[in-house]
């Protein structure tokens, strides 16, 4: 059974950071998988915020209104991702949900939640003026 447990969700000022955990289990040990973190805002779609290969080759990929302030890591031994965010502001408050899928981020086509298979329960960013 595969589970995404999220962590470090919360409330901070503009310009402060923080950094989300997500730990995936279920997925077979030394297997190549992509983990990407998405966010809801109310009233809008789901947006791709940042995903890294994991098991294979290294890789990142950042969406266009978080690059330069947003790092994502992975620390492989613990199946672990995480998203550092920095200089955060208002317009980064929303739900922020961690995904999987049991293949390389390289194969697939486009960073979009529909290819993404499982899900973590997501967590609140709130972002205050």
């Amino acid at each position: 059974q595969v589970q995404l447990v999220e962590s470090g969700g919360g409330s901070v000022q503009a310009g402060g950071s923080l950094r989300l955990s997500c730990t995936v289990s279920g997925y077979p040990t030394k297997s190549e998988y992509c983990m990407g973190w998405f966010r809801q805002a109310p009233g809008k779609e789901r947006e791709g915020v940042a995903h890294i290969n994991v098991g294979g080759i290294i890789s990142t990929h950042y969406g266009d209104s978080v690059k330069g302030r947003f790092t994502i890591s992975r620390d492989t031994a613990k199946n672990t991702v995480y998203l550092e965010m920095n200089s955060l502001k208002p317009e980064d408050t929303a739900t922020y949900y961690c995904a999987a899928v049991r293949r390389g981020c390289w194969s697939l086509g486009i960073f979009a939640p529909s290819r993404f298979a499982d899900w973590g329960q997501g967590t609140q960013i709130t972002v205050s003026s």
